[in-house]
């Protein structure tokens, strides 16, 4: 029986997050369920080829959208299940044996989020992202782990600039479950910008979304 799993990484000059990201799926390669790993490229200028290649995964060129970048490797990908992984996430010890399960059950699931950092901010950031989730709003450092079927039942990820990971949760709803699996993270973009200022900025964002705002219009507010 071929492995079922098929990861989908999209990357944009993410030689550092993938170096974070990569040992941990060997588990998974161990167990007989991965069965490639396809990175998704938006054209990085930095080592990400260098280290696909040394990881022997199928490399992508797609200068274009994220959604975009996620759609083409899932197009690619010859699994009947797709992990969609952020660069930078560290899948906790044992997330395959957690996994298995549920590959027998249809459907989509997510992680439990975990930034890497001391202190009280990040345990705050992540708890609110982790309770957004549970109300089955995960964003893409949740991970994303959808049979095939399913997948294509709700059209993938839309081609939108932004919100893309809110966009398909929505469409999947009751069919979103959480997984007893932790993806640590990096929190490079909140470190950058101040955990209060970022976390304020993302949910503010999140609410004008879900209130209609068109994701073009939020794309510069979210990335700024």
């Amino acid at each position: 029986m071929r492995a079922p799993i098929s990861i989908i990484i999209p990357t944009l000059d993410a030689a550092d997050g993938l170096a974070e990201t990569i040992p941990p799926l060997m588990e998974g390669l161990e167990a007989g369920l991965v069965r490639e790993l396809i990175l998704s490229d938006g054209g990085s200028r930095d080592a990400t080829r260098a280290v696909a290649d040394a990881a022997g995964a199928v490399w992508l060129s797609l200068p274009a959208s994220r959604a975009l970048r996620l759609r083409r490797g899932a197009e690619a990908a010859q699994g009947d299940w797709l992990l969609f992984l952020d660069p930078g996430m560290a899948l906790s010890s044992g997330w395959s044996r957690d996994v298995a399960p549920a590959l027998g059950s249809p459907g989509a699931y997510h992680f439990r989020l975990r930034f890497r950092g001391r202190g009280v901010l990040p345990q705050v950031a992540a708890g609110v992202a982790n309770l957004r989730a549970r109300l089955r709003l995960p964003q893409g450092e949740h991970g994303l782990l959808i049979d095939r079927a399913t997948y294509d039942a709700v059209g993938g990820y839309p081609d939108q600039p932004l919100m893309e990971d809110i966009a398909i949760a929505r469409t999947l709803g009751s069919r979103l479950s959480l997984l007893p699996v932790q993806a640590e993270t990096c929190p490079r973009s909140y470190s950058r910008q101040g955990w209060l200022r970022r976390g304020t900025r993302n949910s503010l964002n999140l609410m004008r979304y879900l209130a209609g705002t068109d994701p073009g219009a939020l794309r510069g507010a979210y990335r700024g």
